[in-house]
């Protein structure tokens, strides 16, 4: 945005003003999207595929903070966070219904810098924009996105049909958004303490844009179906690896064993975890936001698995009495336990 140029109070458009500026541009690039923006409700069209359904909502204050969230990745990351959950699915996302409520403090070149990030990640995961709501906010903004997608019947996965002895899998690798969260939250105080201080983020790219920008895992989806691997289970990494593994182990009736020494971490992840003096371990596990898939795989794709470069087998599924176990690098086991984000603090409610 231009500092010189005046900004446009919302005001000056009204609700209906508005969502005609921000849709205007819009084209459907599925044959689904019969039809958009335009009417009392989008019309689709799915014929012989099975639907997926996700919603997520952000808030400001809560999901994130906008004194260093810009608006573009922050759109941008409101539609891949979705999308993240139709891949979670083994499916294809097609279309996004967007909701937002903003308060007066943002001008319309703000929610356009918004828009900007929410279309440039419906070109880059195939997805249609077909509907959504704006309203007024007393408090801040707040972004609601609900995402359809498609997938044959005999394709989806689900998170309770793991088996004992499958290879527990992960894309990527873990803890690097939430050491991206810890490197920008450090920054803000020290910006607050002395405006003037410029924030130093070199050696430090990587993490940053997986904490501002991260991506759905499209590529891996793909990947599996080129090596004719279908997972058992699967979901994607929002609130930790840990958490995650157990939701897997306890829809599914099992037990599992993670070794430590084969979680993927990033170099970057590792320095930045020494810097603040924190476990890099503890980070992966618990950290979340990392948006990677996490997999259950039966045996017999393990010489497939070892070949693909963003895969990592950490583990593997076992009988429900044998526990829920962490083998560190020293070889000791400890009880794997889910501490990843606490959507509600208990000390607020009434």
């Amino acid at each position: 945005m231009s500092e010189n140029k005046p900004l446009t109070k919302l005001s000056t458009l009204g609700e209906f003003g508005l969502i005609r500026h921000l849709t205007q541009d819009i084209k459907l690039k599925n044959e689904s999207s019969l039809k958009g923006v335009g009417d009392d409700a989008a019309v689709l069209d799915y014929k012989d595929k099975k639907v997926l359904v996700s919603t997520d909502m952000l808030i400001e204050g809560v999901h994130f903070d906008l004194a260093y969230a810009p608006l573009k990745h922050l759109g941008y990351k409101a539609v891949a966070t979705n999308a993240s959950d139709i891949y979670a699915m083994n499916g294809t996302p097609r279309q996004i219904t967007v909701s937002l409520a903003v308060s007066n403090r943002f001008s319309l070149e703000a929610v356009d810098e918004l828009y900007e990030g929410i279309y440039l990640a419906c070109d880059h995961y195939g997805i249609d924009l077909v509907g959504g709501d704006t309203t007024s906010s007393q408090t801040g903004m707040c972004i609601s996105i609900t995402v359809i997608g498609e997938a044959d019947e005999e394709d989806i996965v689900y998170r309770n049909t793991a088996r004992e002895n499958d290879l527990i899998c992960v894309s990527g690798n873990l803890g690097a958004a939430y050491m991206g969260l810890q490197l920008l939250e450090r920054e803000k105080v020290v910006f607050k303490e002395n405006p003037n201080a410029q924030p130093d983020f070199s050696g430090y790219e990587y993490i940053l844009e997986r904490q501002l920008k991260p991506e759905a895992r499209m590529d891996i989806i793909q990947l599996l179906k080129e090596k004719s691997i279908k997972p058992t289970a699967m979901m994607d990494v929002s609130d930790g690896l840990s958490s995650e593994v157990l939701h897997i182990c306890h829809d599914s009736g099992l037990g599992c064993n993670i070794y430590e020494e084969k979680i993927p971490i990033d170099y970057q992840t590792f320095k930045m975890a020494e810097e603040l003096n924190m476990n890099a371990t503890v980070c992966a596990l618990s950290g979340g936001e990392d948006y990677e898939l996490l997999f259950t795989a039966p045996l017999d794709a393990y010489d497939k698995l070892i070949t693909m470069e963003e895969i990592s087998i950490i583990g593997h599924t076992c009988a429900k009495s044998e526990g829920y176990n962490l083998i560190t690098k020293d070889g000791n086991s400890f009880e794997l336990k889910a501490q990843g984000w606490i959507n509600f603090n208990p000390s607020e409610e009434k």
